[in-house]
């Protein structure tokens, strides 16, 4: 971009009192960003209030400083990019939501402006759901988006903890590209610990943000950067979210911008299975495998259809379409894949405490079993 042209869009950005709103009529107005700051001040005044006037009149605090820091950003790597709204590179799907971004910050392989990134971007599926999901729910994120990404679909999440982060590793793991919506800048990484993990996005996908370079993570951000990972999608898939959630904002965004959504249904005690139940209520579609979004969103493979863990499904009449679970281990059995404690285990086992906790041990180590607070045990569905 341009120095002066970059000068001009960030100075707008910057503005106090200019919003995204108030920017886009500017724009309209004035049919580019440095044509918004040529004319006098009763001109602008025409379009709005003596503050407004004064405000663009004014160059931002910092605005230099942020000017140099921008482009030193972009100089940096061939795997950077900015765009904005009239672009001809400007993602066109996030045209038709509300409040479009004014400007995006896009780091990564799908961040050049190509047929192939085009396609990805426009054939892509958000996946969302709780930071603290249960070990079930966190598998889950994992192996449907791993599912989506075998069969070339871009997964789009945010980089939160727990479900975000675990959809963004499936989709890596599955050999597909993933993009990551945050809410701070792109210079930045929120939270810490997944640093590794951005770093392979970058490589194999796209991290992407409305924000100027150097902002850090507030909490009034990140609701905020969820109506661009819904606008990006085709449809939004909700893995797990407590009733009071920013994944049900995802998935109200989404509805509201005409996506699909879709939501895996879990244990009527967990309440991090509340939402997901309030949203299939609500018309939201029940999803048990991979294939009842591919097949929603008309992106079936050819051939051979996903199941969550991105192995081909039993045809139709086939035995092994008759889903077994755990006839070969009682104890499995008796725990089924709600939560229990050993009282309840023993009660249905008439196991003695020395024997059951071995074995629940032995089932922990192989990964069947998971240990949860409160002295309780969970069952791992293996996809």
């Amino acid at each position: 971009m341009d120095p002066q042209e970059l000068y001009a869009w960030l100075r707008l950005a910057l503005t106090p009192g200019v919003g995204n709103t108030t920017a886009r009529k500017l724009l309209a107005a004035f049919g580019s960003a440095q044509a918004i700051f040529v004319p006098s001040s009763a001109t602008l005044q025409q379009l709005g209030s003596d503050k407004l006037a004064r405000a663009l009149q004014s160059e931002p605090a910092g605005l230099a400083a942020q000017v140099q820091t921008t482009l030193d950003w972009l100089q940096a790597g061939s795997d950077r990019r900015i765009t904005v709204l009239g672009d001809a590179a400007y993602p066109a799907v996030l045209l038709d939501i509300e409040d479009p971004p004014l400007m995006l910050y896009m780091l990564g392989t799908l961040s050049s402006n190509t047929p192939y990134a085009t396609e990805k971007i426009a054939n892509s599926l958000a996946i969302v759901g709780s930071r603290n999901p249960t070990p079930q729910g966190e598998s889950n994120a994992r192996q449907f988006a791993k599912a989506f990404g075998s069969t070339g679909i871009c997964v789009v999440s945010g980089l939160a903890l727990g479900i975000d982060g675990a959809a963004h590793d499936g989709a890596l793991l599955g050999g597909g590209e993933t993009i990551a919506v945050v809410g701070t800048g792109l210079d930045r990484v929120y939270p810490k610990r997944h640093l590794d993990l951005a770093h392979r996005i970058a490589r194999q996908g796209m991290i992407i943000s409305e924000f100027p370079l150097g902002t850090p993570p507030l909490t009034a951000n990140f609701p905020k950067r969820n109506r661009i990972i819904s606008g990006l999608s085709r449809g939004t898939l909700v893995v797990e979210a407590a009733l009071q959630s920013g994944s049900l904002i995802t998935a109200r965004l989404a509805a509201e911008q005409g996506k699909e959504v879709f939501a895996i249904p879990g244990s009527i005690h967990s309440p991090q299975s509340r939402g997901c139940h309030a949203l299939i209520k609500q018309g939201a579609k029940l999803v048990e495998v991979a294939l009842d979004v591919l097949e929603e969103l008309r992106l079936a493979p050819s051939g051979t259809a996903a199941t969550p863990n991105g192995q081909p499904a039993p045809s139709e009449g086939d035995e092994a379409s008759e889903p077994v679970y755990a006839g070969d281990d009682p104890l499995l059995a008796a725990l089924g894949f709600d939560a229990a404690g050993l009282d309840a285990l023993q009660a249905r086992t008439g196991l003695d405490t020395p024997h059951l906790q071995a074995r629940l041990l032995e089932l922990e180590l192989n990964g069947q079993v998971v240990r949860l607070p409160g002295g309780l045990f969970q069952r791992l569905a293996v996809a």
